[in-house]
């Protein structure tokens, strides 16, 4: 637990030389803002998978690509208010083109994830405070709308993708595979604790 820890002091304190001279998030802030951005991911992530269940359950899979494209945002919207911050999520293999990897320390940070050094972590990017977490392919479930094409993913749910997502990359993934990054952006005056 401590080495996970040094890890992230350390990629922390790269990103922040990288992006913000003579800046530093305090102890405080920074501790706070960890634990408010995981609260906030499990939060959004257990929104996102019990309605993409029910509308498994309803529909299939089929169904549940088109709740995802007319309510995933919306609901994530929603909790972005209720929190006070902009929770987003960022990927490589995006499934939504607004979801594409954006900013030098995203890519920086996304490499870091890649290399199997799962850790939270808290940057400061130009005036705001960010924080990323790795978003995995946890259940057998979510392989039929992201895992291999004809195997994991039926013809139907395929074509019903393709529909929706023209540009879709965010298939191929297997059990436990890294998928992408929520990421959530914390208002200016949350910098100085208020």
């Amino acid at each position: 637990m401590k080495t996970k820890y040094l890890l992230l002091v350390i990629a922390i304190a790269f990103f922040l030389s990288c992006n913000v001279p003579n800046t530093k998030i305090s102890d405080e802030v920074y501790i706070s803002h960890i634990k408010k951005g995981d609260e906030i991911t499990n939060l959004a992530q257990a929104t996102l998978l019990g309605n993409v269940s029910n509308a498994m359950q309803k529909g299939g899979p089929s169904y549940a690509i088109e709740f995802c494209n007319l309510s995933a945002s919306t609901l994530i919207d929603s909790l972005s208010r209720l929190n006070n911050c902009v929770i987003s999520r960022v990927s490589e293999k995006n499934r939504n083109p607004e979801n594409n990897l954006k900013s030098e320390p995203e890519k920086k940070i996304w490499k870091l994830m890649q290399t199997k050094l799962n850790i939270d972590t808290l940057i400061q990017d130009n005036q705001s405070l960010v924080y990323y977490k790795s978003i995995k392919i946890a259940l057998p479930a979510c392989l039929k709308c992201h895992g291999v094409e004809k195997t994991d993913i039926s013809p139907a749910t395929l074509e019903k993708i393709n529909q929706l997502y023209p540009r879709d990359l965010a298939t191929g993934y297997q059990l436990n595979d890294f998928r992408g990054l929520w990421k959530v952006e914390f208002k200016t005056n949350e910098m100085n604790g208020r």
